[in-house]
């Protein structure tokens, strides 16, 4: 994406179903489950940068020992650092205490980090500073082991103070209004109750308060903890935690907006929001790795045995197709061919923008991650000249000479590496003319692969606020001499703020919404732009469910075509030679090529929770007022 947006959050749980010393046997280290974690943190890494975190819990340790441990960081390297610190203890240890070195139980006990439940994190924070204490796993203490909570999640609430005020009305005073801690503490709540529930049964049983601890743990219902807390949640997640005592838990949205993979066998349980990485780290197959069902938890108790449960009635299916184009590692079997399908799919528009004429047209991409769905675009490009030099050999009406065949065989697309994306350039200067100047710098182009009066497509995976575009991309371009320049983009025009966890969550961001308030400007509409405000102000205290998304009316005059044209021209540098177009993929071909993901609220503004309709009239309010700040803050 030549527009750098937030990403998501990723997470990781691990789950040792066999003794350490089992690991230490069979692989050569008790450390087997550490070492597991910074491979399944580093295969997530493109979902996050800001921070990272990683806690572990030891089973069936005695009363005084250590039984927890964390490290977070928001270091450049952040798991990077989080692993050297580990690392530096754990040989410390061993230099320290050289017996350590073959006695897994003496590791257990006395070195940090080793544990049979391992919970990771990498953030991307979509708002709030990049501090210490906005990084993941979050902890709740507690002397009794069982009410100990860690959790981490790849989520966004839309209904914050909602979930706040249901704190305060159970008798809490939550320390802040962030949605990590509310989601946590109410989580919390609920175990506290349902812990001191049981003592009370168990007490009748009998047994005294040692005695209970185990029966506790035994008997614990993480899953109606979790359909408790979680009865008013609104907004997309993937939420992972670990209690005290050793059960562990991941329970995804009803509606399926965040992913979450599992697998399981006789050693391990590992769940993760990314299929790759579980099946690059532990060496598994595609068909191994399952998809958790939305609204539902994958629970692992302490005795290690996994259960499925449905935590919530399961909306329509919204899984997130931004995470297909865009957000996922393309090296997951389904999210490969679902891009280059987008690519190949936006061929038909390319044609027509470019008259038919492939041979004076060079074929390009933006890179990096936009290069599947360029593959793609490529392959219909083949299909299509292959068509048409059958037609025209069969069109001859006589045998052909090996020259004639040659000479039409000869024709192909012509594919190039037009545009070369440098290191990331840091713009110290504060002067916006000179921060432009680098900006127009961060790519490069290479020279020669393109014609003087050539058409130059160029595929992006998407197109959010153009700014690179604009100052650099289409300039650099433009140095090549073509007649045309069409961007191509493998994803819709991008509408709509979201609400679950990626930093998009302002209108005037994004240059769809800048194209159409443009027209309306121009057709002399914009009483209807303070109509839409009026509506959406009015709802402010509607309840959830009967908010009404009026920002659709924004847009409903006007084409896509007119808004794509409008794009290409607020885009086209003042100085640009060649003529600019925009092509957008249409929704119909995105649900095409991504059957599974059809959360396309980003392009519709359908979503999928009453609160996203909330989120979206407060963006409109907040554009209309001048307010700059986030509309789910």
């Amino acid at each position: 994406m030549s527009d750098a947006i937030k990403h998501e959050c990723g997470i990781s749980l691990i789950r040792l179903l066999k003794p350490l010393e089992y690991y230490q046997e069979k692989y050569g280290s008790a450390f087997y489950g550490v070492n597991k974690m910074y491979l399944m943190m580093e295969k997530q890494h493109n979902r996050g940068q800001d921070g990272a975190g990683f806690a572990s819990i030891k089973l069936d340790m005695e009363a005084g020992e250590r039984y927890m441990s964390r490290v977070r960081s928001i270091d450049q390297q952040p798991i990077q650092d989080i692993f050297a610190q580990i690392n530096e203890r754990i040989n410390t240890s061993f230099k320290e205490n050289p017996e350590y070195v073959n006695d897994v139980a003496k590791q257990k006990k006395h070195i940090p980090y080793i544990g049979e439940v391992l919970l990771g994190h990498v953030r991307y924070g979509t708002f709030g500073k990049n501090s210490i204490e906005s990084v993941h796993p979050f902890l709740r203490q507690n002397n009794w082991m069982h009410r100990n909570l860690i959790v981490a999640g790849n989520f966004n609430m839309t209904n914050v103070n909602e979930l706040f005020d249901n704190l305060i009305q159970i008798g809490q005073h939550p320390k802040e209004k962030a949605d990590t801690v509310t989601v946590m503490e109410k989580i919390g709540h609920f175990l506290d109750d349902a812990v001191a529930q049981l003592y009370k049964d168990i007490k009748k049983e009998g047994f005294n308060k040692r005695e209970a601890s185990p029966i506790i743990a035994e008997r614990l219902n993480v899953g109606k903890i979790l359909r408790r807390a979680a009865k008013n949640f609104d907004g997309g997640y993937a939420m992972a935690g670990m209690l005290g005592h050793g059960d562990s838990f991941v329970l995804r949205d009803p509606a399926g907006i965040r992913p979450v993979y599992y697998y399981q066998d006789d050693e391990i349980a590992v769940v993760a929001s990314e299929r790759p990485a579980i099946q690059t780290v532990f060496n598994v197959s595609f068909e191994d790795v399952k998809e958790l069902d939305p609204g539902h938890a994958i629970i692992i108790k302490k005795n290690g045995k996994v259960k499925f449960k449905k935590i919530l009635d399961p909306t329509e299916r919204k899984a997130c197709s931004f995470e297909r184009i865009y957000f996922s590692r393309g090296s997951d079997k389904e999210i490969y061919q679902e891009r280059k399908m987008l690519g190949k799919l936006l061929f038909p528009l390319i044609l027509k923008s470019i008259d038919d004429d492939i041979k004076n047209t060079v074929f390009s991409y933006i890179p990096n991650t936009a290069e599947t769905s360029f593959f793609g675009m490529v392959i219909a490009a083949q299909n299509y000249m292959n068509k048409k030099k059958e037609e025209q050999i069969l069109s001859i009406g006589r045998k052909i000479t090996r020259e004639e065949l040659h000479e039409i065989l000869e024709v192909r697309p012509r594919i190039e590496k037009v545009a070369i994306k440098d290191a990331k350039l840091r713009t110290f200067i504060t002067q916006d003319s000179s921060r432009d100047d680098l900006v127009a710098h961060v790519y490069d182009i290479s020279y020669g692969s393109v014609k003087e009066n050539d058409n130059l497509v160029i595929i992006d995976d998407s197109i959010v606020r153009g700014t690179t575009l604009q100052k650099s991309i289409l300039r650099i371009l433009d140095r090549l001499l073509p007649k045309k320049i069409i961007v191509v983009s493998s994803a819709p025009q991008i509408r709509y703020p979201d609400c679950y966890g990626i930093d998009m969550a302002k209108l005037e961001d994004f240059v769809a919404f800048k194209a159409a308030l443009a027209l309306h400007e121009e057709r002399n509409t914009m009483h209807l732009v303070e109509e839409i405000y009026k509506k959406c102000l009015k709802q402010t205290n509607t309840h959830d469910s009967e908010v009404v998304n009026y920002v659709k009316e924004f847009y409903k005059p006007f084409t896509a075509d007119e808004i794509s044209d409008k794009i290409g021209q607020l885009l086209s540098p003042p100085d640009i030679k060649a003529e600019v177009q925009i092509i957008y993929q249409n929704i119909e071909n995105l649900h095409e090529a991504c059957p599974k993901n059809l959360g396309d609220w980003y392009f519709t503004g359908n979503y999928p929770t009453p609160g996203g309709n909330r989120v979206v009239n407060r963006a409109f309010i907040n554009f209309f007022e001048g307010k700059n700040e986030r509309a789910y803050n």
